[in-house]
């Protein structure tokens, strides 16, 4: 599909490739003969980030599903005479220029060329072009900046249980027990008579009394007391975001105060 007036914003932005087939670059601007309106001119982005405008005829060159399809390869359209896409249009000596790289014969009865973005009259009556370069159609956008503020988690800290052994002393009374030797005298009574004289009148005699004490013996026993785990809980919090934004302005020269085109 050859390109006009009604599919120049279709082809803004989309990627050229050459008669080869191999991708040049992309689209950035289309700039139309002042005297017939009819596109004439793209701009191809190419090098890095797209920071280099070549100009290449669009005559011959068909819109397809892939974008725009152009009859010159990579080396001539990169190779194109530099000229300032930013100025908005092309004058005589520039364009003639253009015409003898691509090898086309070029006419001293040739107008200069616009911009397609805001050069010509639509059928809404618009008039006026885009002198400041073709990033506008028949009137202008004002964009601005908003924030878009959301959350991220992230690592804040780590806690940890450690179970490490500590020694103290500990003190406990134990109650124990011993025995002691006592001496026991009784008198001579019917009572005892008979044991008292049973033995011999005179002998000699040893007694012995084994005694006993009780001693603490310590033994040691483990056993649980507790159980500890960590645990999460999530706290939220009101926290304040700054940050700058960018607003466009539209001032309107040459415009009385309080009056607008309808």
């Amino acid at each position: 599909m050859s390109i006009d007036q009604s599919n120049i914003d279709t082809i803004i932005g989309r990627p050229v490739h050459g008669a080869d087939g191999q991708k040049i670059g992309q689209v950035g601007q289309v700039y139309l003969d002042d005297v017939t309106g009819k596109p004439e001119w793209a701009t191809v982005q190419t090098g890095l980030f797209g920071t280099k405008e070549s100009f290449v005829p669009i005559a011959q060159a068909q819109v397809t599903d892939d974008g725009l399809r152009v009859p010159y390869d990579k080396d001539a359209v990169k190779g194109a005479p530099s000229v300032d896409a930013d100025q908005g249009h092309l004058s005589e000596a520039e364009e003639a220029e253009l015409y003898r790289h691509y090898g086309m014969e070029y006419s001293q009865d040739s107008s200069d060329s616009g911009v397609a973005a805001g050069g010509y009259q639509s059928e809404r009556g618009t008039v006026g072009h885009d002198t400041s370069g073709p990033t506008t159609d028949d009137a202008m956008t004002r964009s601005e900046e908003r924030l878009e503020v959301g959350t991220q988690k992230r690592e804040a800290g780590r806690a940890r249980l450690r179970k490490h052994i500590v020694t103290e002393q500990q003190t406990v009374t134990v109650p124990v027990t011993r025995e002691e030797v006592t001496l026991e005298r009784e008198p001579i009574t019917e009572a005892n008579i008979g044991a008292a004289t049973a033995g011999p009148d005179l002998s000699e005699e040893e007694h012995e009394v084994v005694l006993t004490e009780e001693r603490p013996v310590v033994a040691k026993e483990t056993v649980p007391v507790e159980r500890v785990r960590l645990g999460k809980e999530s706290i939220t919090e009101q926290e304040q975001v700054t940050e700058t934004v960018r607003k466009e302005r539209i001032e309107a020269d040459g415009v009385e105060e309080g009056r607008s085109g309808r």
